[in-house]
């Protein structure tokens, strides 16, 4: 009876002791995460503004009953931000566009709801509070890291995100297709979704991807990090003291034409002036992804890009790199890539021709040094200043704002939905890298001062003018290729 009791008293006390200690270390582990989450004010940003970080996370050990802070939004300043007299980036005027379809109709719940079939997720602010409606689990961390950076944006500007309701599609391809409804006899308008790309015959609402707040899967660092990193080498190692030659490494079996890219490679009978390279993720994941930093694959004069099932989240990291990218001719575009203009911050490179295209863009810029580094610097510079991470969120901030606007209803609360939250999400990814890179890229605090100033729509003359300028450079490019190709002996 007695040992009995001696073995009962001795499991309580170390069942206590367990408990006890994993409710201290999670206490830590997440004060950690908010870097002094308790609701204090941290100082003076302006005459008029203090700054006020959220209320402690309150993440329960025994059943991980996850609660949302004590507030309306996630963090509360005494004022609004002041507005910003900067003007955001060209590339911002296609937000106009990209929301055209719907400016005389409207975006009515039956729009919405419409495009439900493909889509991940359903995402409700109402009053300054976010709620989630998942439909599938996206691939990987797709959703989750989307669903993270709306959460930042919130914060990045607190009581400024209006009610809003939507629907996005993790996956790489576009769905909504503008011939069932662009055309005189069409009866619906079409549906709304936002994904990560479209083309000239989708109608999807383009939004930054995932991989702004990191790709944990395959060991891509979160944008601000490896951006910094990736200027760093580039000041290493001058244009000048690269290979000569175009470089590519990636997945050649998510697409026909990286197949057909992988034939440029040099061989014994030919060299197109290629290092293309196969990448192999599950042997890179055994080996700690040791050779796929891509702040240290800037090493080549020339980067390769090209799209597999769809767009790649690869260009930016390309067009970072200060080499001359050689772009194979895209059908897709995400929310950035249409800011960019051939022979000023790209080579264009024929699809249907690829090897010979990027032998003479090889051959031509090993003797016009001067204009390739130019356009490499142009291309990198573009990155550097008008994709940093203060402009993605100003981007998603005007998008979703623009959206909203455009809807006839007033959004509410799903049955089925959740209300979601940054504590919400860091509690329950509390281990590994998805939480390390969530701790990397939590907003702190509110912006100092208002998203940038939006620039006005295209007006037809000057949309005309670029898409001409751009259609124009591209055949100035297949001018010089063809009488390169026809003075060669045959």
């Amino acid at each position: 009876m007695t040992t009995t009791r001696i073995i009962t008293s001795t499991v309580l006390f170390f069942f206590i002791l367990f408990v006890g200690s994993s409710i201290y270390y999670l206490q830590i582990d997440i004060s950690m995460l908010t870097s002094s989450f308790s609701t204090k004010e941290v100082g003076v940003t302006s005459k008029n503004t203090k700054r006020i970080e959220t209320p402690q996370v309150n993440c329960t050990f025994g059943d991980l009953t996850l609660t949302c802070p004590l507030s309306d939004s996630e963090t509360k300043i005494s004022s609004t931000n002041k507005s910003s007299v900067e003007v955001c980036p060209e590339y911002f005027r296609w937000i106009h566009e990209d929301l055209s379809p719907w400016r005389k109709t409207g975006i009515s719940n039956d729009m919405i709801m419409s495009a439900g079939r493909t889509a991940n997720f359903r995402l409700v602010i109402v009053d300054g509070k976010a709620y989630l409606e998942t439909s599938s689990k996206a691939y990987q961390s797709r959703d989750t890291l989307n669903l993270w950076g709306i959460l930042q944006l919130m914060r990045r500007y607190p009581g400024r995100m209006p009610d809003l309701d939507l629907l996005f599609d993790c996956n790489d391809s576009p769905v909504i297709k503008s011939s069932l409804y662009m055309q005189p006899r069409a009866t619906v308008p079409p549906p709304a979704l936002f994904g990560y790309c479209s083309d000239d015959s989708h109608l999807d609402i383009v939004f930054p991807d995932w991989s702004f707040w990191g790709w944990p899967e395959i060991n891509i660092k979160p944008w601000n990090t490896l951006l910094e990193e990736m200027k760093a080498e580039n000041r290493k190692k001058k244009w000048t003291e690269r290979e000569p030659y175009a470089y590519w490494k990636g997945n050649p079996d998510v697409g026909k034409t990286r197949k057909d890219l992988i034939k440029c490679n040099v061989s014994d009978e030919q060299d197109w002036g290629a290092r293309l390279y196969e990448q192999d993720w599950g042997r890179e994941s055994q080996n700690g992804f040791q050779q796929s930093n891509l702040a240290n694959q800037c090493t080549h004069r020339y980067k390769v890009y090209i799209e597999g099932w769809a767009w790649s989240v690869s260009q930016k990291y390309i067009l970072a790199c200060d080499s001359l990218t050689l772009l194979v001719k895209p059908r897709f575009y995400d929310f950035f890539t249409r800011g960019l203009k051939p022979l000023k911050h790209y080579w264009p490179i024929k699809n249907n021709d690829k090897c010979r295209s990027i032998k003479f863009a090889v051959d031509w810029g090993n003797t016009h040094e001067q204009k390739v580094q130019e356009i490499g610097k142009a291309a990198s510079d573009f990155i550097q200043k008008n994709l940093k991470m203060e402009y993605i969120y100003d981007y998603m901030f005007h998008l979703l704002n623009e959206y909203a606007k455009l809807l006839t209803y007033k959004p509410t609360i799903p049955p089925n939905a959740v209300e979601f939250c940054s504590a919400t999400m860091a509690c329950l990814h509390a281990d590994g890298v998805e939480k390390s890179y969530m701790m990397e890229t939590i907003v702190r605090h509110p912006s100092d001062s208002g998203p940038c100033t939006m620039p006005p729509p295209f007006d037809p003359p000057s949309f005309h003018s670029l898409l001409e300028e751009k259609e124009q450079s591209i055949k100035t490019v297949e001018t010089w290729e063809n009488e390169f190709w026809n003075k060669q002996p045959r």
